[in-house]
Order: structure tokens, then C-alpha cells, then sequence
């Protein structure tokens, strides 16, 4: 009986062998830098701020009567401060006109003083005197005190005058032509009732007649 001759055992193909690949390490991402912290500085103090100083009100001009000599001459009147123009001011407002009211109100307190002050004196100083000489010379004095006093008098009436024409709001202009006065003709003679052009002419006019 033939034997059956074993059929070749197949070899088995060689393993393939993997072709390693070169694997790259994987790269790692760089960690990321933390942002910097911003450190926040203490806030110096600030200093405090000063407050403005309050506003002063502005000092009006007031006319107060100071004591006088005996022999001073009381037909002008310059116990106060000059009044400050400022500019683009409207003419005799209500400024001006509390200025000039001031200085007539001033100016008549003087006046009324001085004609106290004479009939006080007249009576302290009345005296009949054995001399004739003595006589004449105290009688002249009270004669010129007496015409001062009248005068100052007729001032007195003026400066009344003068304040209703601040109440009428007629005060500062001319009475012949209408025109401005002038702050400071005012602050010379407060009870000029003609502008200096027209006073120039009355007096010339004056002139001629005498």
C-alpha cells in the first residue's frame, strides 16, 4: 500500500516587520506665561482742594462826618471816597445814585452841625464887654458867622433839592441842556444843577451884565 506522502507544510510568510516609523515626540505647547499683574500703586493722598474764599460785598461809599475845625470851610464837602467808573457802566444807576445820595445826606449832617455849633457859641460867648473896642470885635465875628451860617443855609436847601431830584431820577443832568452832568462835576459841587459848557456861559452872561 502506497504511503501518502504529507504535503509540504506552507511556510508561513515571514512577519512583516512594521517600519517603525520615526515618531516625532509630540511637541508640547509652552505653557503660556501668566499676564503680569498690574500692581496698583496706593493712590497718593491728593491735597485737599481750598475752598475759594467768599466774595466780598462791595464796600459802598459813605459819607460820615468828622469833626471840624472851627474855621473850616464847610461850603465844600470831600469826606468821601471818589466813586470807580467801570466800563460800559450805565449812566446814574442805581450806584451812582446811592453814592451821591450818600455824600448830600453827609454834607447836610455837617452843615446842621456848624449852625448848631454858631448858636451854641453865640450864646456862650455873648458878653457885654466895658471896651468899646471889645464890643465891635464880637459883634463883627457874630456878623460873619451869622453870613456864613446863612449861606451854608441856603446849601442846606439846595442839598433837599437835590436829593428829590434823586427820588424823581432828575439828579446828574443838565437843567438847560439835558445833558450829562459828569460823575465827577458831581463829586465837586454835588448840588450842580447846570453841566460845565452851560455854567460857562451863565457866568460869562453874569460878567457881561455886571
Amino acid at each position: 500500500m502506497p504511503v501518502k506522502k504529507k504535503p509540504p507544510a506552507k511556510k508561513s510568510p515571514p512577519p512583516k516587520v512594521k517600519a517603525e516609523k520615526s515618531a516625532k515626540p509630540a511637541l508640547k505647547p509652552a505653557p503660556k506665561k501668566a499676564a503680569p499683574v498690574a500692581v496698583k500703586k496706593p493712590l497718593a493722598a491728593s491735597p485737599a482742594k481750598k475752598a475759594p474764599p467768599p466774595k466780598k460785598a462791595p464796600v459802598k461809599a459813605v459819607a460820615v462826618p468828622r469833626p471840624r475845625d472851627k474855621n473850616a470851610d464847610v461850603t465844600e464837602f470831600k469826606n468821601f471816597t471818589p466813586y470807580t467808573i467801570k466800563k460800559g457802566e450805565e449812566y446814574m444807576n442805581d450806584t451812582q445814585r446811592e453814592h451821591f445820595r450818600n455824600i448830600l445826606e453827609g454834607w447836610k449832617v455837617v452843615l446842621m452841625q456848624e449852625v448848631d455849633r454858631t448858636v451854641h457859641h453865640m450864646q456862650d460867648e455873648a458878653a457885654n464887654f466895658p471896651d468899646p473896642n471889645d464890643r465891635a470885635t464880637q459883634e463883627s465875628e457874630f456878623t460873619m458867622e451869622l453870613r456864613a451860617r446863612d449861606r451854608e443855609r441856603k446849601l442846606i436847601k439846595k442839598i433837599d433839592e437835590s436829593l428829590e431830584k434823586l427820588d424823581t431820577g432828575e439828579y446828574g443832568y443838565c437843567e438847560q441842556c439835558g445833558v450829562d452832568i459828569g460823575l465827577r462835576r458831581l463829586e465837586a459841587r454835588p448840588t450842580a444843577t447846570l453841566c460845565i459848557d452851560c455854567k460857562s456861559l451863565d457866568e460869562i452872561r453874569e460878567k457881561q451884565r455886571g
